[in-house]
């Protein structure tokens, strides 16, 4: 979602309403333990619990072990760091002027959050929840991602035509590659080869080649496209077109929309299961997450989550995702549990089996 079309939001924040700020944005994971096997786990797809953070949620981020969810606060200058075990907030920590994107290195020690009003980037320490470098980036800095190795932070811009790359060991940018116009967030593939970045003013995907950092493809996708997310097998790119209420479904060999699938009313943030099968989209004006089914690219479930549903995380084993609801001020928790019958798999308060619960590893 763009900066000139925004977010549909219904709350102004500083003097600008929210359409303005939101703009066009597996590693393994330690099991703790299980409470056995019976019928009680969670129905698939429901909101489970609903934790209050800061104001206008944007961004966030699970860590690589699942136990923290990051989310930056637009409204507050803040991250607000959530507990999965019990979905309650632990900590706060001040950032920069409105805090937008949120990304982890793989080894859970740095999130990097990117602020829009100001243009740098956030780095915490996530021992001590405290900020320990800043980094200028370019104008209007939105979404971002970390390389799958975290050497690498990519940065998009959104009104300069370019994506910063930070070097991670001395927070640095190291490089300042052109892109579209409208930059807004960024992807990575597994192997850390490409990075694709959305292009909402003139509804095209760059394509990066890593290794000279030069873009080397160009894919037309709808109108207006916002987030990005890549496959697990990286064979596939996801991208929410948010003024034409789809996804476009990019196969990364040739590079072509292979596929765009209708969901709700003003697509915006998505995320990708672990194992791929999955994409789940938020549709800001329709307050509903849809769930797409990647083998046949179809909506299979709607999911009604807060007001104004704008970024979503899911965790590393694909057992939560989590929503932020920029309107009301709070993270929506879904479990994705699946089973049939009598043969659930209930992981017990470990995972949240039940209202109210968090993960250890969601």
């Amino acid at each position: 979602m763009n900066w000139h079309s925004g977010f549909r939001g219904r709350r102004a924040v500083g003097g600008r309403v929210p359409r303005v700020m939101f703009g066009v944005a597996a590693v393994s994971a330690m099991v703790l333990g299980m409470a056995g096997i019976g019928a009680g786990a969670v129905a698939a797809d429901t909101v489970i619990d609903t934790v209050p953070v800061g104001g206008s949620p944007l961004g966030v981020a699970v860590s690589p072990f699942g136990s923290r969810a990051y989310v930056a606060n637009n409204a507050d200058d803040s991250v607000s760091v959530i507990r999965t075990v019990g979905n309650n907030v632990v900590d706060t920590v001040p950032v920069g002027n409105g805090p937008f994107g949120v990304a982890i290195t793989p080894d859970g020690s740095r999130v990097y959050v990117t602020h829009s009003g100001g243009g740098t980037v956030s780095v915490i320490d996530t021992t001590s929840n405290t900020v320990v470098d800043t980094i200028a980036v370019g104008d209007v800095p939105r979404g971002l991602a970390v390389s799958p190795d975290g050497s690498r932070v990519y940065v998009a811009h959104l009104f300069n035509f370019t994506m910063s790359v930070i070097d991670t060991t001395s927070n640095t940018v190291v490089d300042t590659v052109p892109v579209g116009n409208g930059a807004s967030d960024v992807g990575v593939t597994p192997d850390g080869s490409h990075v694709y970045v959305t292009n909402a003013f003139e509804d095209s995907v760059s394509v990066i080649e890593t290794a000279s950092n030069t873009v080397v493809d160009t894919v037309p996708v709808g109108d207006d496209p916002s987030e990005v997310a890549v496959s697990p097998d990286g064979s596939r790119v996801y991208v929410t077109n948010t003024l034409d209420d789809t996804v476009s479904v990019i196969e990364t060999p040739g590079n072509t929309v292979v596929d765009t699938v209708p969901v709700g009313t003003s697509a915006f943030g998505l995320a990708v299961t672990p194992d791929g099968s999955r994409v789940y989209v938020t549709n800001t004006l329709d307050d509903t997450v849809s769930v797409i089914e990647t083998a046949g690219n179809t909506v299979v479930e709607t999911v009604p989550v807060g007001d104004d549903p704008a970024f979503v995380a899911v965790s590393p084993l694909g057992f939560r995702v989590y929503v932020t609801n920029f309107s009301d001020d709070t993270v929506s928790v879904i479990a994705v549990e699946r089973c049939s019958g009598s043969l659930c798999i209930d992981f017990g308060s470990l995972t949240g089996s039940g209202s109210g619960a968090g993960s250890a590893f969601s």
